[in-house]
C-alpha cells in the first residue's frame, strides 16, 4: 500500500443513496424481500459508487454509508445495551420532522460481539488498490452521547445510569474495542462525524435543545 493518509483533498464519505436502493429498503421493511436480497442490492450498489469514486480520482474510498437507515443511529444500534423502536413523532429537523427510529439505552452501554459495521467495512477494503484506501465512517463519541442525554432520553437513561460519567466510560470503552476489531479487518483510516460540537458553539442551543 503506497497512499498515505492525509490526503490534500477528501470527501465526507456519504452519498445520495441511488432509487433503486430506496425502493429495495422499503420492499424490506414492507417485508416484501429477504435481508439477503436488500443485501445484494447494497453490494451492487456500493460497487458502482467505489468505481464511481475511483474514476473521480479520489484516494480513499467509502460505501457512502449504503447500509444504514441514519448516518449515526446504526453504529450505536451495534451496541450492547442500545435498543431502537419506529418513531411515532420524529425529531424537528428543518421545519419537518425526520422520522428516524427512537433509539434508547436498555442496560449497560458495551461490546462484547462482532461490531456489524466490520464486516461493512471488510467489503470495502476488497476494493483497495495501490491508489486508494478504504475509510470507515462512524460518529463521534460525543455524538453517542448526546442521544442518551438530551431531555427526551435523560429520564430513560438514569434507569441504567445515575452518574453520567459512567456512561461516558461505558461509551468510550465500546469505542476502543470498534477501533480494534475495525484495525484487526485491516482498518487504517477512520473518520468520526460530530454535530453535537454545535450546542457547545451555538448561543440558542440551550434554548432549542433544553439543556445548559
Amino acid at each position: 500500500m503506497t497512499v498515505q493518509t492525509p490526503y490534500r483533498y477528501d470527501v465526507v464519505g456519504s452519498f445520495l443513496r441511488p432509487e433503486k436502493l430506496k425502493q429495495a429498503r422499503k420492499d424490506y421493511e414492507a417485508k416484501k424481500i429477504s435481508k439477503e436480497e436488500l443485501t445484494k442490492v447494497e453490494d451492487a450498489c456500493i460497487t458502482d459508487l467505489i468505481q464511481k469514486e475511483k474514476a473521480a480520482g479520489l484516494h480513499v474510498i467509502t460505501d457512502g454509508e449504503f447500509r444504514r437507515a441514519t448516518w449515526h443511529l446504526d453504529f450505536m444500534w451495534g451496541f450492547d445495551g442500545v435498543s431502537h423502536t419506529p418513531t411515532k413523532t420524529g425529531l424537528p429537523f428543518h421545519g419537518e420532522a425526520a422520522m428516524i427510529d427512537d433509539t434508547y439505552i436498555t442496560g449497560k452501554v458495551g461490546v462484547n460481539g462482532t461490531h456489524p459495521f466490520v464486516e461493512h467495512f471488510k467489503f470495502v477494503k476488497q476494493f483497495e488498490d495501490e491508489n486508494t484506501i478504504a475509510k470507515q465512517t462512524i460518529p463521534a463519541p460525543a455524538q453517542f452521547l448526546e442521544q442518551m442525554i438530551l431531555p427526551f432520553a435523560l429520564e430513560n437513561t438514569k434507569k441504567y445510569y445515575e452518574d453520567t460519567e459512567e456512561l461516558v466510560q461505558d461509551i468510550a470503552n465500546g469505542y476502543k474495542v470498534v477501533i480494534q476489531q475495525l484495525y484487526d479487518a485491516g482498518c487504517r483510516c477512520i473518520q468520526f462525524d460530530d454535530c453535537s460540537w454545535g450546542m457547545l458553539v451555538d448561543e440558542k442551543a440551550p434554548l432549542f435543545f433544553q439543556t445548559d
